[in-house]
């Protein structure tokens, strides 16, 4: 399995923090050149890859970091996404309501990524403690997860578990995405919710 995150700011670095710190090899893209990532990269660790966005798309899971509506650019790199699953982890705050036509941000996602399994996660957490160690007293934080696809979320939720996340099934997108996305200008209510899971 290989894996991408498109999107190098914040976010993008929390996550590749995440893949470092259980030594697996991750792909990082952004809207710039490889060689300028290549020094926040090198300091993140040696399993963090910068490539240009074409190779990117290339790996079966790619996790979007992007700004919301740039999500629009990646997708139409390729006409169809069949095989490949996308982890949504954008945030819409600020996008007005109307904009969406009145779906959840992570439905107009999905429906950009033809033929993709898709999955909302890792977009509730703030990036410092995204990018923090999860295991956190004995107990792993929590990541919530939503698809309309119950079967595109088990290996997004075994990925979680690698990175030493708790993964927390919310359901579909309508329900449970929905209580992890921006509206307009406030935030659904397990936004910011930093949650320990214990055995």
């Amino acid at each position: 399995m290989s894996y991408s995150i498109i999107g190098f700011g914040a976010v993008g670095q929390a996550l590749a923090r995440a893949f470092a710190r259980k030594d697996i090899d991750v792909t990082v893209a952004s809207r710039r050149p490889p060689e300028t990532l290549m020094q926040p990269a090198r300091a993140i660790g040696p399993t963090v890859a910068p490539a240009t966005l074409r190779d990117a798309i290339t790996s079966d899971t790619i996790i979007l970091a992007v700004p919301f509506w740039e999500h629009r650019e990646v997708a139409k790199q390729l006409a169809s996404w069949q095989g490949k699953t996308i982890i949504d982890a954008t945030n819409a705050f600020g996008v007005a309501v109307e904009d969406l036509g009145g779906q959840p941000s992570s439905a107009v996602v999905a429906k950009a990524f033809t033929g993709a399994s898709f999955v909302k996660g890792f977009n509730h957490l703030p990036a410092a403690v995204l990018a923090a160690d999860p295991n956190v007293k004995g107990g792993r934080r929590v990541v919530f997860l939503s698809s309309d696809d119950d079967s595109a979320v088990v290996p997004v939720a075994a990925l979680a578990e690698r990175l030493g996340f708790a993964p927390i099934s919310l359901g579909p997108l309508e329900e449970g995405g929905s209580l992890v996305q921006a509206r307009g200008n406030s935030w659904a209510r397990l936004i910011f919710e930093d949650l320990v899971k214990f055995k």
